[in-house]
């Protein structure tokens, strides 16, 4: 079984990177779907976040990397995906997840969503956390993968 693990990954944290480890021990194939958003301006470009990813990933098999617009959902059909991996830090997050996680379902009720806790040295981190840290000189090595720690260094520095 496959699962589509669909983020803006702005930048991939190893919150994320767990996720999709952990991921891939559960399910078959992880399609990690990085959302190419017109209405927000991203930090890196969605060409860098597709390479982060596959730079941080490169150890792992049975990995696609992809990008895509619009509704989850529609990139779930489009992949021939039935579940959806989310990620989960503190209740806040539950709450918001739940949420969508209903309204893909009343999108498209073929579709289910699977939550995962992350790791508890990783539940701290969020990309904007991370931005903000490295938008200030502080170090990021410890929450990211280096490609990302070295191009939040070009970028702030």
């Amino acid at each position: 079984m496959k699962i589509l693990y669909p983020g803006s990954f702005d930048p991939l944290t190893l919150g994320h990177l767990d996720l999709i480890e952990r991921g891939i021990k559960l399910f078959d194939e992880v399609v990690v779907a990085v959302l190419s958003n017109p209405e927000k301006t991203p930090t890196f470009s969605l060409e860098k976040r597709l390479f982060q990813i596959s730079e941080a990933t490169a150890h792992i098999e049975n990995l696609k990397v992809i990008s895509f617009d619009g509704l989850t959902v529609d990139c779930a059909r489009e992949n021939n995906v039935g579940l959806i991996l989310r990620g989960l830090r503190a209740l806040s997050d539950f709450e918001y997840e739940l949420q969508i996680a209903h309204t893909n379902r009343s999108l498209c009720n073929e579709i289910e969503t699977a939550f995962l806790a992350t790791q508890a040295h990783h539940s701290f981190l969020s990309s904007s956390v991370v931005k903000e840290v490295a938008r200030f000189g502080g170090n990021v090595e410890h929450m990211v993968p280096q490609v990302v720690a070295k191009d939040l260094k070009g970028l702030f520095n």
